[in-house]
C-alpha cells in the first residue's frame, strides 16, 4: 500500500473555484484569438516557479505591471492603495503560499453598500508558462495577480475589466466618499485640496483625454492618451527664489514616463536644493515622474479622490461627518418619474426628506463652507460588468417649508412648483456614480434622486454624508393626495338595494348563499358582462373574494355579504373607468398609481411597486379583474389588520403586514424582514416574478435617449 505525504495529499484536493472557473468563461470574449484561447494553461503559483510568495517584502505600486486586458484604471487604484496600509489589509489580508496551503486565497470589497468576501483559488491563466494580465516584477510574488483575478470574479471576467475610471475600483477598496474634479475647469483651491487629500487616508487617480482613435497613443511627451494614472504625491519645491507646485505620478504600465518639465532627466532638478533633489528624485524608468501642477491641469482632464471620511475637504480634523445610505429602486411606470423637464411625473421618483439639526460648536467656525455631500450611485443589473448600461442621474434638492412641514408621506407635483429649488445635478451624467456637495442651513428638505428620462428601470443607492446631525427617512410611507381625489363607496338608493337582494336570491342556493364556483358565473356573466376585457375572474381569484368577505365563515357568502362585495366592486369599477385615461380598459403602471390614490389608500413606493408586479400582466397592464381583486385584497386585509392590533401587541408594523399580505407566493420570505428597515433596501424584483409575469424592468428600454448630458469623464482602457 502506498503512504501519501501530507503535501501529495492538499496537492490532489487543493481549491478549485466552480464559481469562476479556470476555463475560457473566466476569460470572457473579446481579449484572446480563439487559438490563443487554446494555448491558455491555468497553473497555481508552485506550478510556474519554485518557492513561490504572496507578497516580497512588502506591497508597493512598483511590484508589478498592466498585462493584456486594459484595466489601467484598476491597476492605478492599486497603486494608490498601496499607500494606504489600513485600507490596503481590509481589502488584501495577510495570507500565505507554503506546503500546507489549500489553494484558495479571499480578498474584500465594497459592493454598492457592503462589504463582500470573494474567495478564489490560484490557478492563474497562462501561456507558455507566463502569466496574460497583471504580473509581478519579481516572478515569485503573486499579490497583484491573485487580486486582479478576485476583481475580476466581481467584474464576470477578464475581459469585463476593460474600461473604466479610478474612482470606480477606489470606492471598492475603501466603500468611502468619491469627488471628481474637473481639470479642465479646476477650483481655486486645487493645490490646497490635493495637500490634504495627501495628508489624509485618501487615494487620488487621475485620467487623460482620448485621442482621436480608442487606442491608448503615447504622445511625443510621454502622456500615454484615454489612461489612468495613480496621484502617489504632492510636493512645494523652491526653484531658484520661486516656490513650484509639483504633482508625482505613476504609470500602471510601469513604465513610460513624462519627459517635459520636471521629468526624470529634467535640467530644472537642478534649480532645487540638495535635501529636496536626493528626497524627490529616482531616475528609473519605474512609471513614476513629477510635473507642475499647471501641466497636470493642461493634460489631465479628471481627478478621482476617494477617501473614507471627508474630514479633510475643509481642512478640520475635529467637525466629523455623519455618514448614513439609503437603497432604492426606480421602476418603469410607478417610480421612475425623470428629471424636472418632465414636471408632471417627477414627483413619482423616490423621495428622501431630510432634517439638519444646528451644527456643533467644533463646526461652528465652518457655518460659511459647504456642509453636505450626497452621493447617488446606480447599481447593476447585470452579472458581467461589460453589459451594464449606466443612465443618465441625478438628484435634486428642495427646501420644505414651515407651510409643508406638516404633509406626511409622498409630496404631490404641487410641492415642486412653489417650493425652492436648493440645488440640482449640473448634468446627468450616465456614470456609476454622481455627487454634490452643498451648503444646507438647519432646516427640512428633499432629496430626489431621478434618471433623465422617465420609465427607466434600475436600482440606486443614496449616501448622504453630513458635518450636522441630521434625520433622513424616505418619503413615501404613503402618497398625499390632495382633497377630493378619493372615491367613496356608493351606498345606493333604496330601490337599488332592493334590486339586488331580488338578484342574489335568484341565484343563489335553497340556503340563499353563493359559493365561488357560482360567484365566478354571476360575476362574469351578470354583473361585469361587457366589462371585462380578459377572460374575467378566476376560480381562484373568486375563491379568494369569498375568504375575504365570509365573516359568517361558513365558505359561502350569505346575501348581505354578497351585497356588500357586489357594492365595492362597482366602486372599484367606477375608479377603474375614471382612471383608465387611455380608454383601452386596462391601466398602465402610471394609470395604477392614479387609481390607487382615487381609492383613498395609501401606499408606499416599495408597496405600489409590488402590487404592480403581482397583479400586472407581462404587458405591465392592470386589468379590471386583476384591479378589483388588488384593491378588494388590500382593502380587507388593512381592515383585518386593524382589528388584530386593537388591544394587541403587535410585533408586525402596518406597512409589513401588508407587504406580507399583498406579496407573490414566489417572494422568498427573508425579504420583508430587510424590508422596512430605516435605510434597507427597496423591493429586488429580479427572479421573483410569478409564473407567466416578466420583471417590470423588461417593460421599458432602460437605455437612455437623446438629449441627456453626457458623462464628462471617459473610460481608460488603457
Amino acid at each position: 500500500m502506498r503512504v501519501q505525504t501530507l503535501q501529495q495529499c492538499l496537492l490532489q484536493v487543493r481549491y478549485i473555484d466552480d464559481m469562476f472557473p479556470p476555463d475560457v468563461r473566466s476569460i470572457g470574449s473579446g481579449l484572446l484569438e480563439a487559438k490563443d484561447l487554446q494555448r491558455v494553461v491555468w497553473l497555481r503559483p508552485h506550478k510556474m516557479v519554485l518557492n513561490p510568495i504572496f507578497e516580497v517584502d512588502g506591497v508597493s505600486r512598483f511590484d508589478f505591471g498592466q498585462g493584456m486586458v486594459g484595466n489601467c484604471w484598476f491597476l492605478a487604484s492599486i497603486g494608490a492603495l498601496t499607500f494606504q496600509n489600513y485600507i490596503l489589509n481590509q481589502v488584501v489580508p495577510h495570507q500565505k503560499i507554503d506546503e500546507q496551503y489549500c489553494g484558495i486565497f479571499h480578498f474584500r470589497f465594497w459592493r454598492f453598500g457592503k462589504w463582500v468576501d470573494v474567495v478564489i483559488d490560484d490557478k492563474l491563466p497562462t501561456i507558455d508558462g507566463r502569466l496574460l494580465f497583471v504580473r509581478s516584477k519579481n516572478p515569485t510574488e503573486f499579490w497583484p495577480a491573485l487580486l486582479e483575478k478576485a476583481y475580476a470574479k466581481v467584474c464576470g471576467s477578464y475581459s469585463d475589466m476593460n474600461a473604466g475610471t479610478p474612482s470606480e475600483a477606489m470606492v471598492d477598496f475603501t466603500g468611502g466618499v468619491h469627488m471628481n474634479i474637473d481639470l479642465t475647469e479646476p477650483p481655486a483651491n486645487l493645490w490646497e485640496l490635493m495637500c490634504r487629500a495627501d495628508q489624509s487616508k485618501s487615494l487620488m487617480g487621475c485620467g487623460t483625454p482620448q485621442g482621436a482613435t480608442s487606442a491608448n497613443t503615447v504622445l511625443p511627451n510621454g502622456i500615454v492618451q484615454g489612461h489612468a494614472y495613480t496621484v502617489t504625491g504632492v510636493k512645494q519645491m523652491m526653484s531658484q527664489g520661486q516656490p513650484v507646485n509639483l504633482v508625482r505620478l505613476w504609470n500602471p504600465w510601469g513604465d513610460g514616463e513624462w519627459k517635459g518639465d520636471w521629468s526624470d532627466k529634467s535640467p530644472l532638478w537642478q534649480t532645487v536644493s540638495p535635501q529636496e533633489l536626493q528626497m524627490c528624485l529616482f531616475v528609473a524608468d519605474d512609471g513614476e515622474f513629477w510635473m507642475t501642477l499647471e501641466d497636470f491641469c493642461k493634460f489631465y482632464s479628471d481627478l478621482d479622490i476617494c477617501c473614507l471620511c471627508p474630514d479633510f475637504l475643509d481642512g478640520s480634523t475635529t467637525c466629523h461627518w455623519k455618514t448614513s445610505f439609503y437603497e432604492g429602486r426606480w421602476v418603469a411606470g410607478t417610480t421612475a418619474g425623470g428629471c424636472m423637464n418632465n414636471m408632471n411625473s417627477f414627483w413619482t421618483n423616490p423621495q428622501y426628506r431630510v432634517k439638519i439639526e444646528e451644527l456643533l460648536d467644533e463646526c461652528s467656525g465652518k457655518q460659511g463652507e459647504k456642509n453636505m455631500l450626497v452621493s447617488l450611485m446606480q447599481k447593476p443589473d447585470k452579472r458581467n460588468r461589460r453589459l451594464v448600461k449606466n443612465l443618465h442621474i441625478g438628484f435634486s434638492v428642495f427646501e420644505v417649508t414651515e407651510e409643508n412641514k406638516a404633509l406626511k408621506g409622498k409630496f404631490p407635483g404641487s410641492f415642486f412648483n412653489v417650493n425652492r429649488l436648493v440645488y440640482t445635478t449640473k448634468s446627468f451624467a450616465n456614470a456609476r456614480e454622481v455627487m454634490g456637495f452643498v451648503m444646507l442651513k438647519p432646516g427640512e428638505y428633499l432629496i430626489v434622486p431621478s434618471t433623465f428620462n422617465p420609465n427607466e428601470t434600475a436600482s440606486f443607492l443614496l449616501t448622504i454624508l453630513s458635518k450636522a446631525e441630521t434625520h433622513v427617512h424616505e418619503n413615501s410611507d404613503g402618497h398625499y393626495h390632495e382633497p377630493g381625489e378619493a372615491m367613496v363607496e356608493d351606498k345606493g338608493t333604496e330601490n337599488e338595494e332592493n334590486d339586488k337582494k331580488t338578484f342574489f336570491r335568484q341565484y343563489s342556493d335553497k340556503y340563499e348563499e353563493v359559493d365561488a364556483e357560482q360567484l365566478q358565473r354571476l360575476l362574469n356573466g351578470n354583473i361585469l358582462k361587457g366589462d371585462l376585457k380578459s377572460g374575467g375572474f378566476s376560480i381562484d381569484a373568486c375563491r379568494s373574494m369569498v375568504a375575504l368577505m365570509d365573516t359568517s365563515i361558513t365558505g359561502k357568502l350569505n346575501g348581505e355579504e354578497f351585497i356588500r362585495l357586489w357594492k365595492k366592486v362597482e366602486t372599484y369599477k367606477d375608479i377603474f373607468s375614471v382612471t383608465d385615461a387611455s380608454k383601452t380598459g386596462t391601466l398602465s403602471l402610471s394609470e395604477l398609481r392614479n387609481a390607487i390614490i382615487a381609492s383613498g389608500i395609501r401606499v408606499s413606493d416599495d408597496m405600489l411597486n409590488l402590487l404592480a408586479l403581482r397583479y400586472g400582466a407581462s404587458s405591465g397592464h392592470i386589468s379590471l379583474e386583476s384591479f378589483i381583486s388588488m384593491i378588494l385584497r388590500f382593502d380587507c386585509m388593512s381592515q383585518i389588520f386593524g382589528q388584530l392590533s386593537n388591544g394587541m401587541n403587535m410585533t408586525l408594523r402596518e406597512p409589513e403586514w401588508m407587504y406580507l399580505s399583498m406579496r407573490p407566493l414566489a417572494m422568498p420570505t427573508a425579504q420583508p424582514s430587510s424590508l422596512f428597515s430605516r435605510s434597507s433596501p427597496l423591493i429586488d424584483f429580479q427572479g421573483v416574478t410569478p409564473p407567466g409575469h416578466s420583471p417590470l424592468a423588461e417593460l421599458e428600454s432602460a437605455w437612455p435617449r437623446r438629449g441627456a448630458s453626457q458623462a464628462r469623464g471617459e473610460r481608460m482602457d488603457g
